[in-house]
């Protein structure tokens, strides 16, 4: 499988300029080969949002939410039928969501393994008022954690990324890496929210797996990012992410050109 693919030359940094990283080469496409029985669609954290009417406080704390459904409505049934189409296996990660375990189990899915379970710093009472103090002033705020408790004791797959058939399903980056030893995958390619947070660092996310072994990649348009009050109307920090994704973990590719190259599985 040939396709285009998005690389950045973090090199060469020229100490005669007066911002020396501007000697950067930067971005350029240069076309690759995948193994397709090697490499793995993950889909993470694609959740069905409800509606603003339904969870305003969810809304107004998850900026990010119009354009998340914007993806899901335009881009994943063409990017997921394409896949289950090829030879390429496509994996969900649903990592710190045991809350709605049995609406998602419900689900006709292969489970890896049981999660580690993870040893806890003590938590005193400075520790927890500090929490507090964040959870009030930086996120989500007081007013909305009730909506969004609310919105994550219904939490399901948004329909258009819902398992299908025996696709599996891991809630963290052990369970995605005992599924990527039993399928024989080494290259994984995140879709969904948000790619320079959850796909980043949550359980199962690019961190993770790079600790694994993995080739972690991206497709640009299947992707959105948190952004913040300075970042949003440019959508900068989803910019920064992507490279951040092409120089530490992988390959960033176009929708269009990854659909071209998939080959089609025959009976």
């Amino acid at each position: 499988m040939r396709v285009l693919a998005e690389l950045y030359q973090q090199f060469d940094a020229d100490p005669l300029r007066p911002v020396p990283g501007e000697g950067y080469g930067g971005w350029h496409e240069r076309e690759i080969e995948l193994a397709p029985a090697h490499t793995a669609l993950v889909v993470m954290h694609a959740w069905d949002h409800g509606s603003p009417a339904a969870f305003p406080g969810w809304w107004r704390a998850v900026e990010y939410m119009p354009r998340a459904d914007a993806i899901l409505r335009t881009v994943f049934p063409r990017l997921l039928g394409a896949v289950r189409a090829s030879p390429m296996p496509v994996f969900h990660v649903i990592s710190g969501r045991g809350r709605c375990a049995p609406r998602l189990s419900s689900a006709s899915t292969a489970i890896a393994a049981k999660p580690r379970s993870r040893l806890l710093v003590t938590r005193d009472p400075a520790y927890l008022e500090l929490q507090r103090i964040r959870a009030a002033c930086v996120f989500p705020g007081e007013h909305n954690r009730a909506d969004i408790e609310q919105a994550f004791a219904r939490l399901d797959f948004a329909p258009a990324a819902r398992p299908v058939g025996r696709e599996g399903l891991a809630e963290d980056g052990d369970q995605l890496a005992t599924l990527c030893r039993i399928h024989g995958i080494n290259h994984l390619i995140y879709v969904g929210f948000a790619v320079n947070w959850c796909l980043l660092m949550s359980p199962g996310g690019m961190v993770d797996m790079a600790r694994h072994g993995c080739l972690c990649s991206t497709i640009r348009e299947a992707v959105t990012a948190v952004e913040n009050r300075e970042t949003a109307r440019d959508e900068r920090e989803k910019q920064q992410a992507l490279w951040r994704v092409a120089v530490e973990f992988g390959f960033v590719f176009r929708l269009e050109s990854f659909l071209r190259a998939l080959p089609v599985r025959f009976p």
